[in-house]
């Protein structure tokens, strides 16, 4: 038996029988329907079989991208139809979230599968997954391109920020964010007077919506985005031992040792403090013969450095963080180190496995 936990926006716990044992990994899902977003959260299974209209069929010796989007339709994500097709051992999709997702004769459209970013050339069963793969069904036909956005966490209210739209790496002109227009470069700048979350995302005619960016606006002590509010004036101070006890890690979608066919894009993971989190701070290395480079924030490109000198850059101050890198990490091995310093300056150490992980992409 084994369990299939969506975390994030949905939250479920299933248990099926499934054909074969595997690690269980950790993958982006996100699907487009012709006008909404049906679901965009991460979701985390094994080798779980797919679940059709006749009954179960198995998916995959490993965990696939229909192990992926069957196990979220069997928590409770959404609402999924479809059938088996067992001349090519892979599903056929019908309705998802109650939205027709079958091909459409009159406008060429169907669900199309990616992963990564690119297209699929087998069907989902047959396409392993791994740690932090992003993998998107999208309604929508051949000649559409795959928006992408990208965007700071937090910003404070009032404040300019910017948020690009790209596709393959190409800036996107006339993109539609938050009603406004994306210029040449693929740039729009917008601002929040109130605080919390905002979610953004880019549409464009003949074009795949994009991820979903969230920016949380926050002064830095209003309790938004993990922030403290402070005491108001005259209330007596709780009395309380100070916080020596450094804020807790964990890396999403990485793993000691880890090796990636297809680089990855997007760095994130969680802190939890009860003094709240300061500030975020990663350090991204890679080494090959002899030589080191480093991840500069302010550039956003790697640099020559020094081995053992290699910088860190802060990325805010949300204590569920998450970085998306300009490209696609390309071959090497590289180091990541993830600290985090809480409200009573406190920093957490780095340990193996938890804050720092040594992974090869080949």
């Amino acid at each position: 038996m084994k369990l299939i936990v969506i975390a994030g926006t949905v939250a479920g716990l299933l248990a099926v029988a499934s054909p074969a044992s595997a690690a269980p990994v950790t993958v982006d899902l996100r699907i487009e329907g012709a006008t909404r977003t049906l679901f965009e959260g991460p979701v985390t299974t094994d080798t779980a079989p797919f679940v059709a209209s006749d009954g179960p069929h198995e998916c995959g010796t490993t965990p696939t991208r229909g192990a992926v989007i069957s196990s979220a339709a069997q928590s409770g994500a959404f609402a999924m139809q479809a059938s088996w097709n067992a001349q090519y051992l892979s599903p056929s999709f019908e309705t998802i979230a109650g939205e027709s997702v079958g091909y459409d004769l009159a406008t060429g459209r169907y669900l199309i599968e990616y992963k990564n970013g690119v297209g699929a050339n087998v069907g989902s069963c047959g396409d392993p997954v791994v740690n932090g793969d992003q993998v998107l069904f999208a309604y929508a036909s051949d000649r559409d391109a795959v928006l992408e956005l990208s965007g700071p966490m937090t910003a404070k209210p009032g404040a300019t920020v910017t948020l690009k739209v790209t596709t393959g790496g190409s800036a996107v002109p006339g993109a539609t964010v938050g009603g406004r227009q994306t210029g040449p470069d693929g740039t729009v700048t917008m601002s929040w007077p109130d605080k919390g979350d905002h979610d953004v995302k880019a549409t464009k005619d003949g074009a795949i919506r994009s991820n979903r960016v969230r920016v949380c606006i926050t002064d830095g002590a209003d309790g938004a985005c993990g922030t403290r509010e402070p005491a108001p004036i005259g209330a007596p101070a709780p009395a309380a031992a100070p916080d020596r006890a450094a804020p807790v890690a964990r890396l999403l979608g990485f793993s000691d040792k880890q090796v990636f066919r297809t680089g990855p894009r997007e760095l994130k993971g969680s802190f939890a403090d009860t003094s709240g989190i300061k500030t975020v701070k990663l350090r991204l290395a890679k080494r090959a013969g002899g030589r080191c480079w480093y991840f500069s924030g302010t550039m956003e490109k790697f640099r020559r450095t020094g081995c053992g000198t290699e910088k860190y850059f802060a990325i805010g101050d949300r204590a569920d963080w998450s970085y998306l890198l300009p490209q696609r990490l390309g071959k090497g091995r590289y180091v990541l180190d993830a600290v985090a310093i809480d409200g009573a300056g406190n920093r957490t150490p780095l340990a193996r496995g938890t804050t720092r992980v040594v992974f090869t992409v080949r």
